[in-house]
């Protein structure tokens, strides 16, 4: 049975990161959605996103980091962000309310897009990437987790845009609770880690 394990991006490699990205439907965002205030395709260049993304994953330097890398078999295989909700700058422009719950608690860390390396796709892998986001938010000490999935109604279908920022039964089986649904498919989703948790390190 193939092995996932994961590391913080910043202890990764950048080889590893790019391998992620380049064959995915990601390498033109890279993971920049909600990290610039503005429309990416507007306000950026391909050139900047990509460089943002070096800049934020901080690969090999043992820095904050903005994502992790999970491994099969020792492979990169996937993405997922995981970093304090401050660091989106367009989560606070928006204005739905939804984007920002409880926005004077601190300690909440946002997930927010998942990545999945061709070749791994259908198989679990967000699943796994979903419950590593609890390990990782038990070890920085995020008070909560949250995230912004989607859950198509009964019978359809999401497209690779939609189901980047992770899917309800995904969030769900990592431990995550629905705590609001403020569209017909948007469903927001938290993780809360008690301050003195027995599970952490």
């Amino acid at each position: 049975m193939p092995e996932f394990t994961w590391l913080p991006a910043n202890r990764a490699s950048a080889e590893d990161v790019d391998a992620v990205f380049d064959t995915s439907g990601a390498r033109k965002c890279r993971c920049q959605a909600m990290k610039v205030p503005g429309w990416i395709w507007r306000d950026t260049t391909q050139e900047q996103r990509d460089a943002a993304l070096v800049e934020q994953t901080a690969c090999g330097t043992g820095g904050p980091t903005s994502g992790l890398i999970g491994y099969v078999d020792g492979e990169a295989a996937g993405w997922v962000a995981v970093e304090p909700r401050e660091n989106y700058p367009r989560l606070w422009s928006r204005k739905q309310a939804w984007m920002r719950m409880d926005p004077e608690l601190t300690g909440v860390w946002s997930v927010t897009c998942f990545v999945v390396r061709k070749g791994w796709r259908q198989s679990g892998l967000t699943y796994e990437l979903a419950a590593a986001t609890v390990d990782y938010g038990r070890q920085v000490g995020a008070r909560v987790l949250e995230g912004y999935p989607i859950e198509p109604p009964p019978g359809r279908t999401v497209i690779w845009d939609e189901a980047s920022v992770g899917l309800v039964q995904v969030f769900l089986e990592a431990g995550y609770e629905v705590v609001a649904s403020p569209t017909l498919r948007r469903r927001v989703v938290w993780l809360e880690i008690p301050a003195h948790d027995p599970e952490a390190p």
